[in-house]
C-alpha cells in the first residue's frame, strides 16, 4: 500500500511541477524534460481506503499496475478539465512524430478543387508523381479508368490516390494541363509521402498573384518560406494570398517567425502564463510588408496559425477571408516519462496583439464565406477578386 501511494504522490507531484524546471524551445508542441519530487509525508487516505477494501474483497483478477499507473494519470489530468493536456502510452507516442511529420503512403501531390468544381495537382517536389510526369495544375480526367464525375468528393478522391507500399502497387491517372487540351496518362507508383509544411505557385487563373499554402508550422517552415517568397518575387507578383486554412499549428517560434515577415514592427502575441503576460514583438523589416494580401482561414484554422491570422487582423495587413477560426489559442508541451509514454500539458495562453483571447473563441473572418457544397474553392476565387480590385485602385 505504501508503494503505491508512493507512486500516486510521485504522479501528483509531477503533474503539479510541470512549470519548473524544464527546458523551453518555443514550439507550440515541445519536449521537455522534468525532474519529479516525491513526497513522503502527502497521504490520499480516501484512496488508501478504497485500495484496501479492493484488494481485501474484490472476487476478479485485478489489473497489473501499470495499467493502474496509467489509469491514475488519466483520471488526474481529466480532472484539469483541459481537452488539450492528456496522457498518450508508449506505442502511440513513439508513432507521433511520425504522424506529425505527414508520412503516408501515396503519390505525393496536393490536391485542390477551382472555383469550377474540377480537381487541380500539385505535385510534391521529387515525389512519385513528379517523377511520373504530373505537372503542376494537372486536372483530374480520370482514376484507374474511372471518369471522375463532378458529384465525387474531395476525400474520396485522396484517398484513391493514397496507398499501402507494396511492390507494384499504384495508381493510374489521366489528366490534362489547365493550359492545354491533350490529355496524358501515367501510372504512377505508391511510395512514403514526407509533406512539405509549404507549398507555393503563380495563381494560373491570376498570374500577378502568388499563391502561400502553410499546411503546419515545422523547424523547415521558415526555409520553405524564404523560398517561396524569393520565386514568387522572381515571377514579378504583385499580390500574395496565404492560405491558413486546415492548418492545425505546430511549432510556435516558427509561426512568429513567419507572421514577422508581413509586418514592420509591433506586438505579435501576448503570451499568458501563471507568472503573467508577456509581449512577444517584431522586429521591423519583414520580408513582404509591401504586397497587398489577403488570408484565407476556416474551422480547422487553428492554435499556431490563428496567432498569425489574428496579428495580420489587427494590424489591418489584409483580410481574413473564410470562416471562423477553431479557438485553440493555447500552447502544450510534451513531457517524455521514464517508460517512454508521455504527457501533453497547456503552459500558457495567447491573446491577439490587441488583447482578444483566442481559446474557446476564435477569430471572426472580415469576409465570411459559406463553404460550398460542392468543394469548389470560393474562398480563392474571393480572396483573387479582392487583391485585383486593390491592384485596380493602387
Amino acid at each position: 500500500m505504501k508503494a503505491f501511494l508512493r507512486l500516486l504522490t510521485l504522479i501528483l507531484m509531477l503533474a503539479a511541477g510541470f512549470g519548473l524546471g524544464f527546458w523551453a524551445r518555443g514550439g507550440a508542441n515541445e519536449t521537455v524534460t522534468v525532474a519529479a519530487q516525491n513526497s513522503e509525508g502527502q497521504d490520499f487516505p480516501l484512496l488508501d481506503e478504497a485500495r484496501s477494501y479492493v484488494d481485501e474483497y474484490f472476487v476478479k483478477e485485478q489489473p497489473d499496475p501499470q495499467a493502474i499507473e496509467y489509469a491514475l494519470i488519466r483520471a488526474y489530468l481529466s480532472q484539469l478539465g483541459d481537452p488539450y493536456t492528456f496522457f498518450i502510452e508508449p506505442a502511440v507516442a513513439a508513432s507521433e512524430s511520425d504522424a506529425l511529420a505527414g508520412r503516408y503512403g501515396g503519390i505525393g501531390v496536393e490536391i485542390q478543387r477551382n472555383e469550377q468544381g474540377q480537381f487541380v495537382l500539385y505535385p510534391f517536389a521529387e515525389s512519385s508523381a513528379a517523377l511520373a510526369g504530373i505537372r503542376e495544375g494537372d486536372l483530374i480526367l480520370a482514376i484507374n479508368g474511372e471518369t471522375l464525375v463532378p458529384e465525387a468528393s474531395m476525400d474520396e478522391v485522396r484517398q484513391a490516390l493514397r496507398g499501402e507500399i507494396t511492390e507494384g502497387a499504384g495508381v493510374t491517372l489521366r489528366v490534362r494541363n489547365q493550359a492545354e487540351t491533350e490529355e496524358r496518362e501515367y501510372f504512377v507508383l505508391f511510395a512514403e509521402v514526407l509533406e512539405p509544411s509549404i507549398l507555393w505557385r503563380v495563381l494560373f487563373e491570376a498570374p500577378e498573384i502568388g499563391y502561400v499554402h502553410i499546411m503546419r508550422f515545422t523547424s523547415r517552415t521558415p526555409e520553405e518560406f524564404s523560398q517561396a517568397i524569393e520565386e514568387l518575387r522572381e515571377a514579378g507578383v504583385q499580390a500574395l494570398v496565404l492560405d491558413l486554412r486546415n492548418n492545425s499549428g505546430g511549432l510556435l517560434q516558427e509561426s512568429i517567425q513567419i507572421a514577422g515577415e508581413f509586418l514592420d514592427g509591433g506586438v505579435i502575441s501576448i503570451e499568458r502564463r501563471v507568472t503573467g503576460e508577456s509581449q512577444l514583438p517584431d522586429e521591423a523589416g519583414g520580408l513582404l510588408t509591401d504586397l497587398p494580401m489577403a488570408v484565407l482561414v476556416n474551422r480547422q484554422t487553428a492554435s499556431a496559425s490563428e496567432i498569425i491570422a489574428g496579428a495580420l487582423q489587427a494590424y489591418e495587413r489584409g483580410p481574413l477571408i473564410g470562416q471562423a477560426t477553431f479557438g485553440k489559442g493555447s500552447i502544450q508541451r510534451i513531457f517524455p516519462l521514464a517508460d517512454s509514454s508521455s504527457i501533453h500539458v497547456t503552459t500558457a495562453l495567447w491573446l491577439t496583439p490587441a488583447g482578444q483571447p483566442l481559446d474557446g473563441v476564435g477569430l471572426t473572418p472580415d469576409i465570411s464565406m459559406i463553404p460550398d457544397e460542392n468543394g469548389r474553392d470560393v474562398e480563392l476565387g474571393e480572396a483573387i477578386r479582392y487583391l485585383q480590385q486593390q491592384l485596380g485602385e493602387g
